[in-house]
């Protein structure tokens, strides 16, 4: 499973492209349309869908959205964050809670973690998780 994160949905979905879009933004799309194995931690809906104060917008971006799987933190994930976080801080890593959470929901359901943000370089050196990386 390909766990989207916040940077990926914000470049391919918030954005307008006037030239070439990113070869990143055309993989996600076409995964979208094939149906790929992907999923998105709910606070990253929260997070993509922040901001957008035209109704309009929202509502298509929320059913956009709504056909891509949710993964609800268990107690089991915020455990799992709270680890992260603490080997994170042992390590010298600075590291938000949300990364952790949403770096546990990854490793937790076995899943690969595609993103933008070079800040889950850090915690993956301090974790088991893994990245997608677009062909």
């Amino acid at each position: 499973m390909i766990v989207l994160d916040t940077s990926i949905l914000s470049l391919a979905l918030r954005r307008r492209w006037t030239g070439a879009r990113p070869s990143s933004v055309e993989r996600l799309e076409e995964m979208m349309r094939a149906q790929a194995a992907l999923a998105i931690p709910g606070i990253v809906l929260q997070e993509v869908l922040s901001g957008i104060r035209v109704e309009s917008q929202f509502s298509s971006l929320q059913t956009l959205l709504h056909g891509i799987p949710l993964l609800i933190a268990s107690g089991g994930d915020h455990t799992l964050a709270a680890k992260i976080f603490n080997q994170c801080l042992d390590n010298g890593v600075s590291a938000s809670h949300i990364d952790c959470l949403i770096a546990a929901q990854t490793i937790a359901c076995h899943g690969r973690l595609w993103t933008l943000d070079r800040d889950f370089a850090a915690i993956a050196r301090c974790s088991r998780l893994k990245f997608f990386r677009p062909a």
